[in-house]
């Protein structure tokens, strides 16, 4: 009983990991594809930026350390 409500809370928590760890990564592009195509990136957009991938590095170090894999 306690088994099985285990691997459900493990796939919950799983499914919502890798949606949030897609998520980030789209923003981190837009971000990034946005300051490449502008003449003279502000400060702030660039803190955003940074904040956008070191955001995205961190799930994707989390998703490791749980040795979550995506099938294709």
């Amino acid at each position: 009983m306690f088994n099985r409500r285990k691997g459900l809370l493990r796939k919950e928590l799983t499914g919502s990991l890798l949606a949030l760890l897609n998520r980030c990564k789209n923003e981190w592009l837009i971000k990034k594809r946005v300051i490449e195509s502008s003449i003279d990136p502000s400060e702030e957009v660039l803190y955003q930026l940074k904040l956008a991938e070191a955001k995205y590095l961190f799930l994707l170090k989390e998703v490791r350390i749980l040795k979550i894999y995506v099938r294709k």
